[in-house]
């Protein structure tokens, strides 16, 4: 009774204790929460079998627990990247005897019921043996259901390749596809275009309509696009509102059509956004590859001229690259530059910049270059050598000089105590005019000219000597000294030196910036400064750039230094012609 009192309050034994009653487990319900079915093909007879759950796994129209793999096949997704079939029969290695294992992922679709939902993707892992004759003749394995872990690695691999916007391969994506094209087609005939396509303003739609409205043009613009393009053509964001495709199998004349359509597509009717209808317009630049363009690098720079081409057209929205072009894109910016330097003289955008030449002993200022700057509208400064090679090429270098030598004049009345050297071109210097402009520029102002020193090339004077000794001494007649600049670039005689009465040598900074380092440049500079000590010429080392070469360069002799070392081009700011002020001080307005 006891015993029996004692069960009654520890309560009846639990169904599932092991020491009473052994619990059976229900396969087909385990593989059925996890979303797996197992299966065994028989490769020679087509015959597939499935585990008791198959339906309620893969939930397909008509796919029951015996089928075929023929009947398998035909739920196969095209979209599918591979199927089972491929896996094993495009396996590596062979069965030696226990088995070959394979995993393959593709998507299922139901073709009767296809409103029943989306794809089911499938992870297929199994093993294949082989028959008598070493081919697959068996086969059996699992298949799991993975079609939320698919979606979700496919929206992070969309975000990693696609354009959200746009639903377009990103850049650099598009890139290695151009890549991969190129490559390909390099080994054979075949040809193919490279677009880039921009729409025209969308900096003023964006202001005018907002940004979100600007994301939907763009959108809406690829879209019209993309509707003209084939399969086989690869569309992507290229940059803001530029979008690139890639057109393979194409010629030249191919790539033409395209663009018309592409164009027309865009223009033909006004773009649908949430602000209403907007009208819209793009330009496109072309270029074909591998003839003109064997890497990446290559074809988008060309795409990117022939754009630019297009967009400073009037009446050519697209311009497809040819050799020609980059001629004709050379005069442009020949004619844009020149542009620049006509306004520049007008308004009085032409500056100077003064850098410092100390005394090799004392370290104390004993003049200045005074260096030529352009101010661009907005007041930053354009790079000389982006300038002077278009002023020299189009003969405007001469209204520069000009213009360089009354800035210098003013700075030199406005400062008693400045000593300034300015750069006079080949061109000027060999001007027969040139000594009568210099002679009238200094004689309003007493004592200028015996302040100021103009500095020409040596590959400028033994271009010719005659015409330059001329030269030289026309100059030194209004009063100023003579330089030469570069000094150790053309390589002049010592007698042609000695006969051009030259009053300073300034050694070609290339020698002198490595003077350090370099045992080489050491013998070359210290021969040239023995050749002015006997000549008894002065001499300048430019492009100083550090105390051991400023130091190896006074104990060989050199009297002047210059360089960043010692201080910087610092910019002037202008004077007016007409102002003299009385202040005898250094120089002022340094910007």
């Amino acid at each position: 009774m006891a015993g029996a009192g004692m069960q009654e309050e520890m309560g009846p034994t639990p169904a599932g204790d092991p020491e009473q009653e052994p619990a059976m487990l229900d396969p087909r319900k385990i593989l059925s929460s996890i979303g797996e079915v197992i299966y065994d093909w028989d490769m020679i007879s087509d015959k597939l079998i499935y585990g008791p759950n198959v339906s309620e796994v893969l939930n397909l129209h008509g796919l029951g627990t015996n089928s075929t793999g023929r009947r398998f096949a035909e739920y196969l997704a095209s979209v599918s990247p591979s199927s089972r079939y491929a896996a094993i029969m495009e396996a590596g290695e062979p069965d030696i005897g226990r088995g070959v294992s394979y995993r393959v992922v593709y998507g299922l679709a139901d073709k009767i019921q296809t409103s029943r939902g989306p794809l089911i993707w499938i992870e297929d892992n199994g093993r294949w043996f082989a028959g008598a004759d070493g081919r697959p003749s068996h086969a059996h394995g699992t298949r799991r259901v993975i079609t939320d872990r698919y979606e979700a690695e496919r929206q992070l691999v969309q975000q990693s390749y696609y354009d959200p916007l746009t639903g377009t391969l990103i850049r650099s994506r598009f890139k290695d596809q151009v890549a991969a094209l190129a490559s390909r087609c390099q080994r054979g005939t075949a040809s193919f275009g490279l677009l880039l396509i921009a729409i025209d303003n969308l900096a003023g739609l964006n202001h005018s309509y907002g940004y979100d409205i600007g994301d939907e043009i763009i959108a809406a613009a690829v879209a019209a696009i993309k509707a003209q393009s084939r399969e086989t053509d690869v569309v992507a964001r290229y940059a803001g509102n530029k979008f690139g495709l890639l057109l393979e199998n194409c010629t030249s004349e191919q790539m033409q059509i395209a663009a018309r359509r592409f164009l027309d597509a865009v223009k033909s009717e006004p773009l649908q956004t949430a602000a209403g209808q907007i009208a819209v317009s793009v330009r496109i630049g072309g270029v074909v590859g591998p003839r003109h363009g064997r890497t990446p690098q290559v074809l988008f720079y060309h795409a990117e001229e022939a754009l630019e081409a297009a967009r400073r057209s009037s009446s050519n929205r697209f311009v497809a690259y040819t050799e020609s072009l980059v001629r004709h894109d050379a005069r442009m910016q020949v004619q844009t530059v020149s542009d620049a330097i006509l306004a520049a003289l007008n308004q009085s955008r032409i500056v100077l910049a003064i850098q410092p030449i100390i005394s090799a002993k004392s370290g104390e200022i004993c003049f200045h270059e005074a260096l030529m700057r352009v101010a661009d509208e907005d007041g930053t400064l354009i790079p000389p050598e982006e300038i002077l090679p278009v002023a020299e090429k189009t003969g405007l270098i001469q209204l520069i000089d000009q213009r360089m030598l009354e800035l210098a004049v003013q700075e030199l009345a406005h400062d008693p105590a400045l000593h300034l050297a300015i750069n006079a071109s080949g061109a000027t210097v060999l001007d027969i005019h040139w000594p009568d402009r210099l002679r009238a520029a200094c004689a309003f102002h007493e004592g200028v000219a015996e302040r100021l020193t103009i500095e020409i090339t040596e590959t400028c004077a033994i271009a010719d000597l005659e015409a330059t000794g001329r030269a030289i001494s026309a100059m030194k007649a209004c009063g100023v000294k003579v330089a030469m600049d570069d000094f150790g670039a053309g390589h002049t005689s010592f007698r042609n030196l000695r006969n051009l009465q030259i009053d300073l040598l300034k050694i070609d900074g290339a020698f002198v910036q490595n003077l350090a380092r370099s045992e080489d440049d050491r013998f070359f500079v210290r021969t040239l400064v023995e050749l002015a000590r006997h000549l008894g010429i002065p001499t300048v080392a430019e492009w100083v750039e550090d105390a051991e070469s400023a130091a190896i360069l006074a104990e060989w002799g050199v009297e002047y230094l210059q360089g960043h070392y010692f201080g910087a081009a610092q910019t002037l700011a202008p004077r007016m012609p007409a102002q003299h002020s009385d202040d005898r001080g250094s120089v002022r307005g340094i910007a």
